[in-house]
Order: structure tokens, then sequence, then C-alpha cells
């Protein structure tokens, strides 16, 4: 039972790792990274925004376990709605950078651990459902395989901005220019990633429209 528990934390962690390779998440990590003018900096910008996953993961993925919510009794746009709301931070970020404030976004504190914090809760109920979380029969293991799940998800994005950074900045010491590209590149690219998100949510999925999926 205990080497099947070990296994099964472990597996989480490097669900966790992965989970921090998902595309939204890089995208709304590289509008802050790319300006950041230290590598240790861009680390740290990374664990703040893991930290700031993890928390909402435990706080209401633990609840969910803990409370034994039923989540087909949760209407369905209620997730979309917190879904759509990354969408739209992506858009606002891509927007921030392209008007050259990113530079107080990079110096932040709150702004990482508030966008990973947005993150975490829009896929709180999708991590709950894993088929790892329901092997668990405990509830206080299956929080447990969360906060592991968080802790992945900190190692992970801490090597994706390590290897977003580290480019970038040798990159930008070696070429003039280069950081203004980035920045508008890294915009750009949140903007229009969030727009395809916001109309794959809202129209695709139907956030906006009577039928939900």
């Amino acid at each position: 039972m205990l080497a099947a528990l070990l296994s099964v934390l472990a597996f989480g962690f490097l669900l966790g790792m992965r989970h921090a390779t998902d595309p939204y998440h890089v995208v709304a990590v590289t509008t802050i990274v790319t300006q950041q003018r230290s590598l240790a900096r861009a680390a740290r910008t990374g664990v703040l925004w893991g930290l700031g996953h993890t928390v909402t993961i435990l706080l209401v993925g633990g609840a969910i376990v803990l409370l034994k919510v039923r989540l087909d009794h949760i209407p369905a746009k209620v997730g979309m709605s917190l879904e759509f709301t990354v969408a739209v931070m992506l858009v606002v970020l891509g927007l921030l950078t392209l008007a050259g404030g990113e530079r107080r976004v990079a110096d932040s504190t709150s702004r990482p651990l508030t966008v990973g914090f947005v993150h975490g809760l829009a896929g709180s109920a999708a991590v709950v459902t894993l088929p790892q979380v329901a092997l668990i029969p405990d509830p206080r293991w299956a929080v447990g395989y969360l906060a592991v799940f968080g802790i992945g998800t900190i190692a992970g994005m801490l090597l994706v901005t390590a290897s977003i950074a580290a480019p970038a900045l040798f990159a930008t010491r070696r070429f003039s220019g280069m950081n203004r590209s980035l920045r508008i590149a890294s915009g750009v690219a949140s903007i229009g990633f969030g727009l395809v998100l916001a109309h794959r949510i809202g129209f695709v999925d139907g956030l906006f429209t009577a039928m939900p999926r």
C-alpha cells in the first residue's frame, strides 16, 4: 500500500512538472521573463508563479476533495468563466508588455503570484478529477498529492523560466535592440494566444451560448 502511494506521489510530482509546460502557462510567464535582467530574477519569477498556482490548487482542490464536492453539481459555466479569466489576463499582459510597462511587472513580486493564482483557480477542478486523486482513499493523502503536484509545478516552471530567460539574456547582451524585439514578440504572442483561447472558451466550448460543453 505504501509503495503504491509513494509511486502515485512521485507520479504527481512529474505530472506537476509537465503541467508547467502547458502553452498558456508558458505564454503568460514569457511576457514577464523576457524582460528580466538576470537569470536569478527569471528563476524567481517562475517560483513565484508556481507558488501562486500551488496555493490555489491546495485551497480550491483541497476543499473539493475534503468536502467531497461532486463536480457534476458545479455549473459548467463556472469553470469556463475562470478559464476565460486566464484568456483575458493573457491579453492584458500582452498589452502591458507592448506599452513598455513590463519592466515594472518584471520587478514585481505580486504580479507573478497573481498570474499563477488565476491559472491555478482555472485549473483546480481539472486537477482534482485526475485518476490518481481518485485512487487515493484517504482525503488527507489526496490533498498531499495535490501539494506534491504543486511542488512539481513550481520545479517545472523554474526550469521553464530559466530555459526562456537564458537565451533571451544572451541575445540582448550580444545584439542591440533585441530587448525591444523580444518585448514586442512576447506581447503580440500573449495577445494572440489570449484571443484564440477566449474565442475557443466563449464560442467553441459555449460559455456565451446556451449549450456549454
